[in-house]
């Protein structure tokens, strides 16, 4: 599920940003608001729902 606060990936081949990863701002009406970061730049781009895949960010685990 695409929430507010989830990282997620351009899966769009045909997109000038395929394959980026960013932080989701807001969703509304199918459509998602996307902020990519990075270096010198930031950078605010919305999407079709369809366009995007939810990544998996690894957590850290609790040692022993």
């Amino acid at each position: 599920m695409i929430l507010p606060g989830a990282t997620v990936r351009v899966k769009n081949p045909a997109d000038t940003y395929y394959r980026f990863e960013g932080l989701v701002q807001r969703v509304s009406d199918g459509k998602v608001a996307v902020l990519f970061e990075g270096g010198n730049w930031d950078k605010l781009i919305t999407f079709r729902l369809s366009e995007l895949e939810a990544v998996e960010t690894a957590g850290r685990k609790k040692g022993k």
